[in-house]
């Protein structure tokens, strides 16, 4: 992929490859904070959210909740407070790296992207290209940790119908499990929803800058200007809204693929069965939880974001 900028008559191109110049390890260890600070806090909702979404009524072995006091209470009563935390290692893990690998390339592809012109600032459309570039190759790097984490998440108190290939103690023995009884592909499964589900991050990055940026421009600030932290929180939080409630059907369908209980032939099985049997309401599952979480946890994330990456770059 190559990029033109025009200054006068001349042309030069930009080979992709020249992203890396722009790479700044800050925006990488801002990203992981911001990423494990939030997931430890809200994990339980991230728990709630897969349970409620892998559930269609026909697998009797599964818990059935009632709503969501019903399912914490379930929970408790059944596996303790610790139940409330399965699957927090890998959660942990994911979204570190996740949300560190997502901030660190988008940087570098927002900075290469600007290289050669005198602009400021990119438009909606290029924020948006960014972030999906930045979001498919974040997914490829994490999404053998998503299929961990969805599995521990899984790990019901009763797990005598399950076999042993698929009773976890631990993420390492997850880990170790899928690639001895699945192959290399059993850490990719979901990964076509969740190519999907890069809009989500695109929408809601476009969303958060484009925010910033009519913010700066209507107070006259300069276009790197430090905001409270109110201005971080409500432009996270009204940016996450948007992208979840627009885009939310592909995590329900990830989460089907990456079950441990149930097998499909894939994305458009999940999509005939879902459909079949529970309506459009079925892929709407587990959204209430879902939304309680990614408000404050993209608040937190984008605030302990900013915040250390602002402190670690002036520090440099």
């Amino acid at each position: 992929m190559n990029q033109q900028h025009s200054s006068g008559t001349a042309t030069r191109t930009l080979p992709f490859y020249s992203v890396l110049f722009h790479v700044k390890y800050e925006h990488l260890l801002a990203g992981v904070s911001g990423g494990v600070a939030s997931t430890l806090v809200l994990h339980p909702l991230e728990l709630l959210k897969i349970r409620f979404a892998v559930n269609d009524g026909h697998l009797k072995s599964r818990p059935q909740y009632k709503g969501l006091v019903h399912a914490v209470s379930t929970i408790l009563k059944e596996e303790g407070a610790r139940g409330l935390y399965r699957g927090v290692t890998p959660n942990c893990w994911g979204a570190g790296t996740a949300w560190g690998f997502y901030f660190f390339l988008y940087n570098a592809i927002k900075a290469w992207m600007l290289e050669g012109t005198s602009k400021t600032n990119l438009g909606p459309g290029r924020h948006m290209l960014a972030a999906a570039e930045a979001g498919i190759l974040t997914l490829a790097i994490t999404n053998p940790v998503w299929v961990v984490k969805t599995r521990m998440c899984l790990q019901y108190a009763n797990l005598e119908t399950l076999s042993p290939s698929k009773r976890y103690s631990g993420m390492i023995d997850a880990l170790v499990k899928i690639y001895r009884y699945e192959g290399f592909r059993g850490f990719y499964k979901g990964f076509i929803p969740g190519v999907f589900g890069v809009s989500h991050g695109a929408l809601q990055f476009m969303a958060y800058e484009e925010m910033k940026k009519l913010y700066i421009n209507h107070y006259n600030l300069i276009p790197d200007a430090k905001l409270g932290v109110l201005e971080y929180l409500t432009f996270a939080a009204a940016s996450k809204l948007f992208a979840a409630s627009t885009t939310y059907p592909y995590q329900v369908i990830r989460a089907r693929l990456q079950d441990q209980h149930k097998e499909y032939n894939g994305v458009v099985d999940v999509l005939k069965k879902t459909w079949r049997f529970e309506g459009t309401r079925g892929f709407y599952k587990g959204l209430l939880p879902s939304l309680l979480r990614v408000t404050p946890a993209t608040a937190i994330t984008f605030v302990v974001y900013e915040n250390v990456s602002r402190f670690l770059l002036h520090k440099k």
